[in-house]
Formats: C-alpha cells, sequence, structure tokens
C-alpha cells in the first residue's frame, strides 16, 4: 500500500447526508476520453471532463474500476486494489482527478469489488501453492466429489460450473463468476480486516464513499449445498438461470461484514456506500444491507435496469417497496449503466429516441432517493452497435446472439464531431464507436439549445432546486392506462408528476389550481390529453 500523503488536497467539508437525494454521475473510464493514444479512456481523461460533468449540476462521479488488473471482466477483476492500472494512468493521476473535482464540489465515490479478486492476485497466488499455507483459506477451496466431480452444483454468471480445478491444491476453487476471478473467503475475519484496509486506503486518499459491486454474492453457504432449481418459466440463456441462488449467495453473514464497513465509513464523516445488488431476491436483501443506521447507506438493484418497457407498475413496484416506513434504508435508483443495454432503446419501442431520453431523465430526477445518471445518457446515445468480431464482453461472446451484452452499453463518448473517433481518441478505440452517437456529441449539443445536454441541466437543476424532490416522500396517485402520476411532498412543498408512458395521447388534465413546473415533450399545454412520451411536474398555485 502506497501511504497516505501528506500535501494531498484535503476533501471539501463534509456535510453528513450529503448523498440523500443526491444525482450521481457514473464514469465508465475505458470509454470515457483517452488522453495517451492507446484507444483506451484513462484517469486523467476523466480529470480533463470533470467541467463537462460538474456542469451537469451532479453532486458527484461514480468511477467504475480503475484498479490493476488482467482485463479479463475488464477491471472487475482486481490484481491490487490499492494501485492504479497502467492502462488508466496512476496513482498520482488518481490524486490530480480527486483534487479537481474537489475544486468543482464534486464527490468521489470508487467502486470496492470484494466478492472476488483476480487470479493474479497475490493472496490467490499464495492461497493456491498449499492447504496449509497463512492465506490457505482465504479463497473458497473444496475438495473434489468421490467421482471428481465439482463440489456441489452451484453455477457460474457467465456460463458453466461455478468451481475450477487446481492441481496445485488438488481441489476445486469457487468463482461466481469467470474462472480468472476466484471467489473470496469472507467468512474469514482475515479476509474482511484485509478488505476494509483497501477501504482505508482509498478513504485516506480523500474518497467520498464506495459502491459495492455484487455484494450479494460476496458469503457463500461452508455447507455447499446445492441450490434448488427454479421454478420453469422465464429466459435461460445460461444454467445459472435455471437455479435458485439460495447457497452460493445471499448469505446472513454478509449484514455483519456490511456493518463493519459502516463504522469505517462513519469514522472519516460524511462518506458514502452503496450496495449493487442483482438477483432474484435483490429486493429482500437490498433491505438488508441498508436497515437501520448500522449497514450501508442506500442499495440500488436492477428494477429499471434490465426492464423491457417502461410501465406503471415498475415504478409503482419500486415507490412502495421504499417507501420510508421507519428502520428502512434509502433507495438509489439508475436506468442505464455499464452492465445493461441503454434505458432508452430498451424503452422506445419505436418511438423518438431523444423523446424517450427527455422523458425518462425527468422521470429519473423526480424519483424518491439518490439517482445515477450513466455517462451518455445526458446526450440521449442509444445503445451501441457492436459487430461480433468486435465483442470483448466474455457474456455476450458467450451467449451470442441470446443476450444483446454489455458492450453496447460501453462504446466510447463522442467529444467532438469534426474529430477523429469523435474526440475520444486519436486511434482507434477499444470497442467501435456506432456512426449514430457522432451527431449526438457533446460540441454539437452544446451549440444547440433545444439538445438534450441542456434538457439534462435543466432537469438536474429542477431537482435541485425543490426539497419535495430531493427528499420528500412519494405516494402513488391513481390513473388510467399509460398514464403514470404520483406525488412529492415535502413539509414547503407538493409536486404532482404526470407522464403519458404509452404511444398515444392520453386523457388526461391538470387538476384545478395546478401550475405547470416543468416539461418535456408536451408542445401546448395539456387540454384532455397528454402526448405520448410526455412529462409534466405541477405545483399548486397559492391563494
Amino acid at each position: 500500500m502506497t501511504p497516505r500523503s501528506s500535501d494531498r488536497p484535503p476533501a471539501p467539508a463534509a456535510t453528513a447526508e450529503w448523498w440523500r437525494g443526491a444525482v450521481i454521475y457514473q464514469v465508465y473510464p475505458r470509454s470515457f476520453a483517452d488522453t495517451n493514444g492507446d484507444g483506451v479512456g484513462d484517469l486523467p481523461g476523466v480529470t480533463a471532463h470533470l467541467d463537462h460533468i460538474a456542469s451537469l449540476g451532479v453532486d458527484g462521479v461514480w468511477l467504475s474500476p480503475f484498479f490493476t488488473s488482467p482485463m479479463k471482466d475488464f477491471g472487475y477483476d482486481v490484481a491490487d486494489y490499492c494501485d492504479v492500472d497502467p492502462v488508466f494512468g496512476t496513482l498520482a493521476d488518481f490524486d490530480r482527478l480527486i483534487a479537481r473535482a474537489h475544486q468543482l464540489g464534486l464527490k468521489i465515490i470508487t467502486d470496492l469489488v470484494f466478492a472476488h479478486t483476480s487470479d493474479k492476485h497475490v493472496w490467490f497466488a499464495e492461497s493456491r501453492q498449499s492447504r496449509s499455507g497463512p492465506k490457505a483459506d482465504w479463497y473458497v477451496w473444496a475438495d473434489a466429489k468421490p467421482d471428481g466431480s465439482p463440489p456441489s452444483n452451484w453455477q457460474s454468471v457467465f456460463g458453466g460450473p461455478a468451481w475450477t480445478w487446481d492441481a496445485r491444491r488438488g481441489q476445486y476453487y469457487m468463482h461466481n463468476f469467470l474462472p480468472e476471478q476466484p471467489q473470496l473467503n469472507l467468512h474469514n475475519p482475515a479476509v474482511q480486516d484485509s478488505l476494509l484496509e483497501v477501504a482505508r486506503f482509498w478513504l485516506d486518499r480523500g474518497v467520498d464513499g464506495f459502491r459495492f459491486d455484487a455484494i450479494n454474492f460476496s458469503m457463500h453457504d461452508p455447507k455447499l449445498t446445492d441450490n434448488p432449481p427454479l421454478p420453469p418459466g422465464g429466459p435461460r440463456t445460461r444454467p445459472f438461470d435455471f437455479q435458485d441462488k439460495v447457497h452460493n449467495q445471499s448469505q446472513p453473514g454478509i449484514v455483519d461484514f456490511l456493518a463493519r464497513i459502516r463504522a469505517l465509513t462513519d469514522s472519516y464523516g460524511g462518506r458514502f456506500s452503496v450496495a449493487e445488488v442483482a438477483g432474484d431476491h435483490a429486493e429482500r436483501e437490498m433491505q438488508a444491507f441498508t436497515r437501520g443506521e448500522g449497514h450501508l447507506n442506500s442499495a440500488y438493484g436492477f428494477l429499471y435496469l434490465y426492464a423491457p418497457t417502461l410501465e406503471r407498475q415498475l415504478v409503482r413496484m419500486g415507490a412502495e417497496a421504499w417507501h420510508g416506513r421507519d428502520g428502512q434504508g434509502w433507495p438509489s435508483w439508475t436506468f442505464s449503466n455499464h452492465d445493461a443495454p441503454r434505458a432508452i432503446s430498451r424503452w422506445a419501442g419505436g418511438r423518438d429516441l431523444n423523446a424517450m431520453a427527455r422523458m425518462a431523465m425527468l422521470l429519473l430526477m423526480t424519483l424518491r432517493g439518490n439517482v445515477f445518471i450513466y455517462q451518455g445518457e445526458e446526450l440521449a446515445l442509444p445503445q451501441g452497435e457492436v459487430p461480433f468480431d468486435r465483442l470483448v464482453d466474455p457474456e455476450a461472446i458467450a451467449n451470442w446472439p441470446r443476450t444483446l451484452g454489455r458492450d453496447g452499453a460501453r462504446t466510447p463518448i463522442p467529444w467532438r464531431a469534426d474529430q477523429p473517433w469523435a474526440g475520444f481518441s486519436t486511434v482507434e478505440p477499444w470497442l467501435p464507436l456506432d456512426p449514430r452517437h457522432v451527431d449526438l456529441a457533446v460540441d454539437r449539443q452544446e451549440a444547440d439549445p433545444h439538445a438534450m445536454l441542456h434538457v439534462t441541466r435543466r432537469l438536474v437543476a429542477l431537482r435541485k432546486s425543490h426539497p419535495a424532490l430531493v427528499r420528500g416522500e412519494m405516494h402513488m396517485l391513481e390513473s388510467d392506462g399509460d398514464i403514470l402520476c404520483f406525488e412529492r411532498v415535502s413539509d414547503d412543498e407538493r409536486l404532482v408528476c404526470v407522464f403519458n408512458l404509452g404511444h398515444e395521447p392520453a386523457p388526461w388534465s391538470p387538476p384545478e389550481g395546478m401550475q405547470v413546473v416543468e416539461a418535456v415533450n408536451l408542445a401546448t399545454p395539456p387540454r384532455g390529453a397528454l402526448p405520448p412520451m410526455a412529462g409534466v411536474v405541477l405545483r399548486r398555485v397559492a391563494g
């Protein structure tokens, strides 16, 4: 580990709950901006464009992994938690990034991947040497069954058994993802202690919080009990999809580890922690991981991320699950990220993508909880087209063509339409630039006052200027057909938010005494009908 530098600039004064209701911008560094001409985005590229992020009015930036890694899963296979991979730069580059972000009033949130490491991590190299070494039980090892088959029926997310044979130890090791991502044994207190030291390393460098990747995968059933099958139904592209994953993840001991994390982050003051939780029991786990004041601050799942259509019931499910009962944590919401096809491509259904982007952004800004904007959403980027011979995502390659994979959401950000590769790099990028994205480049949108970039700034400002949207309660209102209607309420104001999620105009008129505060895709004031993909925020007129 690198010691803390005494001349490193301190973080801005922390407001204890700055994150409650915050808007956070996700950066996937590989695809944000390349400054050294290797076709891969890097930390200096992020720093160079922090002014763009700050101009959106957001509160902070979540950086996807930039740690030392062989990149089998593009940084989510960590070989050194406390250093920067050379493809992204250096620790000094990170220090400059965080210093500039803090100058701009932006918080920095980094990913921590605590369920597994790379097989190139020194911990794993030592663990596989023998069954009796100091780190022998830092990973999940088990003997073969008498017939040589794996210790349990557990399946990996990326296809095939969640076990790989290792001749060095004469045992199988577990991996919920790629074989190159061996599972850490978080039942071991020494492993937990070392991971907490990793968090402390980055806290000492000035980070303002952490997003914990796949944290519900971080513990297993020590008895190695077989998973039961799921009932028939639903899309199944992998053996993983056939099982109810109750034994290789979702273990009760996870919440105790999260309590240790919370105690550490609270000791620094004003730090934020958010869990990523995917899977069949995500809602239950998110509630447990954020319950009370002793666990993580927030959690998000995949309610919207994998939804093929945007429907009223989807919003109702989220609002009712996170209604603010005593002891309940605080939710986070995201419509797109580096793991899911971009929302507007999933939800447009043949309609205008830019109109869908405007409505989706207004909806996101009116939800109760923290909200994440994924890079490119402020530009209305559709899902990038990536031909098979350019795919790099192991899941996409393994399941082609049944799943879209993740590459289409990770294509480069277009900065300047008149430059090669839209200003992302001076050479061919690691993923192809979708030609449709060039016309949506930042420089062109800056010059067009009606562009999505300016709409995003306006809608973020809307959220920040209304206490009811930042921290207020959310109540679903009765509505018919494709109309979604809810209110956001604080001590000082009551706002009504209305959306037409359908393809056709829908009957609706504003209630008496209500004034339009914000609207998108609304050609004229509503008089008996709301146009498709229109969104309106109303406030009661005094008097």
